[in-house]
């Protein structure tokens, strides 16, 4: 497949994944997100974690507010924030510490303390589909494909998607980075 027919594919996937998220209603969607964070929560990837990176959802996307307020005071969390073409993750010190960024996404304010990437135990991250291999559609930007690697190398990659969202496979770019672990609702999947 060359370049044009994999960029038209994965168009064609993200309108797939839109029209399956319309069949749902937005208290579907929110049951959905907390049957994933308590399967989340009840494993030994999360309850061993010390630090962990996620993000704060865009709508249709696994919700993660009720996680980050239940989670914020008792273990370390941090939220990426766009600087530019490059995603830094920053220290989530409450609601009130965050802004409106880059494409309508809450993210940290630029007075929150910056996260040593390295230092992540766990990275949850989100995505329009996965499939069972480990790949991942995102937005089209890139932006999780280059911060991965600055992240240790074994930090534990979690693709969080409604179990809908799972397709049998995504079109890679060589660029592309794999999950190791995905959730759903259903329960996480080691790749």
């Amino acid at each position: 497949m060359d370049r044009e027919e994999l960029r038209a594919r994965k168009k064609a996937l993200r309108a797939e994944i839109a029209r399956r998220k319309r069949e749902h209603s937005g208290e579907e969607l929110e049951t959905l997100s907390l049957q994933a964070f308590a399967g989340l929560e009840a494993s030994p990837l999360f309850r061993e974690a010390r630090r962990v990176a996620l993000y704060h959802a865009l709508p249709g996307e696994v919700d993660t507010r009720a996680f980050l307020a239940r989670w914020h005071s008792r273990k370390r969390l941090s939220l990426p924030r766009v600087e530019g073409d490059v995603l830094s993750l920053c220290l989530y010190e409450g609601a009130r510490s965050l802004q409106v960024g880059a494409y309508g996404i809450w993210e940290p304010r630029p007075t929150c303390p910056r996260e040593e990437e390295r230092e992540i135990d766990l990275m949850l991250i989100p995505g329009i589909a996965f499939d069972r291999q480990g790949g991942r559609l995102g937005r089209g930007k890139g932006f999780y494909d280059r911060l991965i690697p600055r992240l240790n190398p074994a930090c534990p990659l979690v693709g969080i998607a409604f179990g809908f969202q799972l397709l049998p496979q995504i079109p890679m770019e060589p660029f592309d980075r794999r999950m190791t672990h995905l959730l759903t609702e259903e329960g996480i999947i080691e790749i």
